[in-house]
């Protein structure tokens, strides 16, 4: 399987017409105590192949992974490959798809780590961590997204206070389609314990104190006490990506 544009509605098109944000919360209302599964089904059921899951292969991701497989396996799953992915990520990725006989679409940056170098100079991420990111995530991802009206992620609320507002099923602003958040109202032992119970490929990382796992050169471990996703971006007057909250985050040369 490859990176592709796919016929598909508008964004937001509920059948012939978008929905309007009351329906949004509506649906998301509706969907809060049901299981993930079920979002997914409903997801699938309303976009077909223009509804596509987003997987970074961390815990949450990957049972994602194994629920869309139940309820709609031809759904198209992508992952962001920053060229700067830890082993353990991508040896995740080999057996997840082993497991489930799946194909994962690959979504790289437009500049490889040469010419980003060339371009912004070595080792961006030291000097402008949000400019990295937007040159190897958040551009590569707007430029995924046009050819899809609804995505999944695996973000729960639990994560962190910048997430702590994460509804079911909302209106993404910055990309211009439906957003779907299967686990939002989930816990990280409920996942945990749905992972153990299907038997699910996960990182071997999580196991060592990384239950936030990004790029190399902006992943460490957490220690007891500390929030789950402390380990990204330490030290920086950073916590998130660009991929999740609003605004755009733009190359700079």
């Amino acid at each position: 399987m490859s990176n592709r544009t796919v016929d598909n509605h508008s964004p937001g098109d509920f059948g012939e017409r978008p929905l309007s944000p009351g329906e949004i919360r509506q649906i998301s209302k509706k969907f809060r105590e049901k299981d993930p599964w079920e979002v997914l089904r409903w997801g699938a059921e309303q976009f077909g192949k223009s509804m596509v899951l987003a997987c970074s292969f961390g815990y949450e991701d990957v049972a994602l992974v194994h629920m869309l497989h139940r309820v709609a396996p031809e759904t198209d799953i992508f992952y962001l490959d920053t060229d700067l992915l830890f082993p353990e990520t991508y040896e995740t990725r080999d057996r997840l798809a082993k497991a489930l006989d799946k194909t994962f679409i690959r979504v790289r940056p437009e500049y490889s780590l040469e010419e980003q170098a060339k371009l912004w100079g070595e080792e961006l991420w030291k000097r402008d961590a949000n400019a990295c990111c937007g040159i190897r995530k958040v551009n590569p991802l707007r430029r995924f997204l046009k050819g899809y009206s609804a995505w999944c992620t695996g973000i729960r609320r639990e994560q962190s206070p910048t997430r702590a507002h994460t509804e079911v099923v909302e209106w993404d602003h910055q990309f211009g389609l439906l957003k779907l958040n299967p686990l939002a109202y989930w816990s990280a032992k409920e996942v945990w314990a749905y992972i153990r119970e299907h038997n699910i490929p996960y990182n071997p990382m999580h196991d060592r104190r990384y239950p936030s796992i990004g790029c190399v050169p902006c992943t460490r471990q957490v220690q007891p006490g500390e929030d789950s996703r402390a380990g990204r971006w330490s030290g920086m007057d950073k916590t998130e990506c660009g991929l999740h909250p609003s605004g755009e985050i733009k190359d700079r040369r």
